[in-house]
């Protein structure tokens, strides 16, 4: 059973992009064994989706 949100640090943005939280991440890992999201952010960033300089609060 999860943890009341925010208690773990689960509502943490970790992709400003595209709005993946560290609750998100960790529940893909469990479902699929490894971050399906981790590939669709690659993905992303190398066809140029990604705006990390503009979004993200520290510009990275």
């Amino acid at each position: 059973m999860r943890n009341p949100a925010g208690s773990d640090g689960d509502d943490e943005l970790i992709c400003y992009c595209f709005h993946h939280s560290r609750g998100d991440i960790r529940e893909d890992v469990h479902r699929h064994g490894h971050s399906t999201i981790l590939t669709a952010v690659l993905l992303a960033h190398r066809e140029g989706r990604c705006r990390c300089e503009t979004l993200h609060p520290q510009g990275r």
